[in-house]
């Protein structure tokens, strides 16, 4: 049976943001910290020894894979910053036009700073990706 690798765990998320190397990158982390802490009402948590998490859902997929997973989150990695938004929003592509500086994979959104990007849509982003996985997944309990 598949175990996810990704789970929450009881490690400081400020203890793991003074570890990272790069000061700019370390700001950036203080920044996204308050906007998504501020965003969402949820505490952040870590997921994993360097995600940052806002918010749970537990999924249950048709093939029988679950498991738990933040909300939204971030990651300050060496590259670049990871933002973790839901993939399957049909509005991410939208807002991600007017987002500022970026790239994107299937499940994260990557840049490489804080001020490449527009706050106000990286807002609308955290928004619509908490939106659409209450909808998406409503059986859960608000943790």
């Amino acid at each position: 049976m598949y175990k996810p690798k990704t789970k929450e765990t009881d490690s400081s998320v400020i203890e793991f943001i003074e570890k990272v190397d790069n000061l700019k990158k370390r700001e950036d982390a203080y920044e996204l910290l308050d906007i998504f802490t501020k965003t969402t009402g949820y505490e952040a948590k870590m997921w994993g020894p360097s995600i940052i998490g806002f918010g749970t859902y537990h999924y249950k997929y048709e093939s029988g894979h679950e498991g738990d997973a933040p909300l939204v989150g971030f990651s300050p990695r060496k590259a670049k910053i990871s933002l973790y938004f839901t993939p399957g929003d049909k509005r991410r592509r939208e807002l991600l036009q007017a987002f500022g500086k970026h790239t994107s994979g299937k499940g994260c959104v990557y840049i490489n700073k804080v001020a490449d990007i527009e706050i106000n849509v990286l807002k609308e982003l955290i928004n619509q990706s908490v939106k659409f996985l209450r909808e998406t997944y409503p059986d859960n309990d608000e943790k």
